[in-house]
């Protein structure tokens, strides 16, 4: 019979060295703690197959190393003892008859993700909707676009909703409607954005297209007329530079619009696209069921006929050395946001990373990748995001779900822990300190919404969504929830982002009722300031910047993040209740994690209003409801 004296944790490097991923080749330790005189083996799950490794006594435990794969892969790993497995998914081993097996990432040793961008804070911008600096210019362009036979409708004011139902006698809602924000409105506006500590703004697309979300591609090599043309974007580039921030742009690489150069369907251009002629060069981008009424489409919207990415000449028109990805990065470009990558082939993203690296290595490379990037499968397999060769980092709606389920009081602090060290454990520490970290998107309903305590936006129907109407409590304790929401965006690993409007009080529910227009002086001030003060903590702290991380709850509703360097340690205690709460913080609580032994908390620490606290050894402080303590220690 098995003594119950046996011990083994995934996420304590006291057990497992390194903690989390691991490179490729490179050894990894194991410890197990027991009885002696047992037959114990480490037993790993590599893409060759099973293989088993005898674990020896020490005469305090039980040891075995293996070298990783040469190879980037997700393996398994387990132990069994004197026949039983021992084991878990992760955390704390436990014994059963059947394997249980932990994942272990392994990834490419030479993967490094730009270090501009992992100390980014990073402004997200839908064009349309931002600011508009010249509207008789925008009046001009829509003209151009209505002589060619395109619908489109102009607002007459900044400050009404945007459409989100059939108009002008249409029978399906249209994304026709614009309100004229430009190029030139964002340029104008850098001393704001700048204000929030932003280094990088992303952009939803900018090229031509006729939408105003702009994800049916027209023209990757042309600036849409109605934003401003590509002398504005390169203008922009520069400006945003003297400003200290870099431009990341949106590329749409899965499918393209009906109405474009390549395309044609409805025979708008001088050449010939491929719904025109079989001999179109672009033809074999498509995939034609029945020439040419009938094609493959993104998710069926016969207005976006999906591309065939592995095209040859498809594939050299947007990595080719003259190629749209490179275009844009000579234009002042930074890097590349790719939408839908989870609907890209692996080999496709592999060449687009090829392609902006040997451009300009400092290039960053994001992904929109909704689930956790070490454990996707598509129907080729396991995708390769993590690898090392292909993303950079991940638009991380793995942090922004479990937040709002966690801030709204759905979930407690235990699971909320458990996702994030989940993430620590999963990504190689280059691509996690990289993670596009967001609370709001242009897919999301708006934050402040959200954090009323609705469902989610996609479980509803749009009449729901019309008739949520939340009152000024509900709005108060949002707002209240929000800038908890960008504390903990703060201070975990990772680049926060804001979407424009969020950090102003902007509501609304999904698209297209969140992609309204930023409120221009009508912002939540107070708001922007709390948000403001959290960016400038990000941005100058050497523990956010540099340091370890270790995450746990200290009670059903409160987490503790510690953040620590040599230079400095940084404590955020979040408490996600409707009440003030004691917060006691044990070092032991920390185990778990990438050091060996767990944080000394004793010191002199400072608060966010400057009060010192002294700690020794187990900390206990009072949190606000809804709200944050951010003490830190030289």
């Amino acid at each position: 019979m098995l003594c119950m004296n046996w011990y083994y944790h995934s996420r304590d490097a006291h057990y497992k060295a390194p903690f989390g991923a691991v490179k490729t080749n490179e050894t990894v330790s194991f410890r197990l703690d027991g009885e002696p005189s047992a037959l114990v083996e480490l037993l790993l799950y590599l893409p060759e197959g099973p293989r088993s490794v005898p674990m020896h006594w020490d005469g305090s435990a039980y040891r075995a190393s293996f070298t990783a794969p040469e190879r980037p892969c997700r393996m398994g790993y387990g132990f069994r003892v004197d026949g039983r497995y021992f084991g878990a998914a992760t955390g704390e081993a436990r014994f059963a008859d059947t394997p249980q097996t932990y994942g272990l990432t392994v990834y490419d040793g030479a993967f490094t993700t730009p270090e501009w961008f992992r100390h980014a804070v990073v402004y997200q911008i839908f064009p349309d909707r931002f600011f508009c600096s010249d509207r008789e210019r925008f009046l001009n362009a829509a003209a151009d676009y209505r002589a060619a036979g395109r619908p489109i409708f102009v607002h007459g004011s900044w400050d009404e909703a945007p459409f989100y139902k059939p108009h002008g006698g249409a029978k399906e809602y249209n994304p026709d409607d614009y309100f004229g924000g430009d190029l030139a409105g964002i340029k104008e506006k850098l001393p704001y954005i700048a204000s929030l500590g932003v280094t990088c703004i992303y952009l939803n697309p900018i090229f031509a297209a006729h939408s105003n979300h702009r994800y049916n591609t027209a023209d990757y090599l042309s600036i849409d007329p109605l934003l401003g043309t590509n002398e504005d974007f390169s203008a922009l580039c520069e400006a945003a530079k003297a400003h200290g921030i870099r431009i990341v742009l949106d590329g749409v690489f899965s499918h393209t619009g009906d109405d474009s150069i390549y395309f044609d369907r409805y025979h708008r251009y001088k050449t010939h696209g491929a719904c025109e002629s079989k001999d179109s060069p672009y033809y074999p981008w498509y995939r034609f069921y029945e020439y040419p009424t009938t094609y493959e489409c993104w998710w069926n919207f016969e207005t976006l006929p999906d591309v065939e990415e592995t095209e040859p000449s498809y594939t050299a028109f947007i990595q080719g050395g003259n190629g749209v990805l490179r275009s844009w990065l000579e234009a002042g470009a930074s890097g590349w946001r790719l939408d839908v990558a989870d609907e890209l082939p692996d080999s496709f993203i592999r060449g687009i990373r090829r392609s902006i690296k040997d451009y300009d290595p400092d290039a960053v490379l994001i992904g929109e990748v909704w689930d956790n990037c070490a454990t996707k499968y598509g129907p080729e397999g396991r995708r390769g995001y993590v690898n090392g060769d292909e993303l950079d980092a991940p638009m991380n709606y793995q942090f922004r779900e479990p937040a709002i389920e966690f801030l709204n009081g759905r979930k407690d602090a235990y699971w909320f822990a458990e996702t994030q060290n989940t993430l620590l454990e999963d990504y190689p520490k280059p691509f996690l300190d990289a993670c596009l970290n967001l609370l709001g998107s242009h897919d999301t309903e708006r934050i402040r919404t959200a954090l009323c305590g609705i469902p989610d936006a996609r479980t509803l129907t749009r009449k729901q969504q019309l008739a949520f109407r939340p009152d000024a409590a509900m709005l108060a304790r949002a707002s209240k929830r929000l800038v908890l929401g960008y504390a903990l965006m703060a201070v975990l690993p990772g680049v926060p982002c804001i979407y424009y409007g969020d950090e102003a009080g902007v509501t609304g529910m999904s698209d297209p009722l969140n992609r309204s227009t930023f409120p221009w002086g009508r912002e939540k001030t107070a708001l922007t300031d709390e948000v403001r003060a959290l960016m400038k903590l990000h941005n100058e702290s050497d523990a956010i910047r540099n340091g370890d991380t270790h995450i746990a709850a200290v009670g059903r509703q409160i987490l503790c993040v510690i953040r620590r360097s040599e230079r400095e340690t940084l404590i955020l205690l979040a408490n996600a209740a409707d009440a003030p709460a004691r917060a006691v913080v044990f070092p032991g609580l920390f185990r778990e994690g990438p050091d060996d032994t767990p944080p000394v908390l004793s010191g002199t620490y400072f608060d966010e209003n400057g009060e010192a606290v002294t700690v020794r050894n187990v900390l206990s402080v009072t949190v606000p409801a809804n709200g944050f303590r951010i003490l830190k220690k030289a």
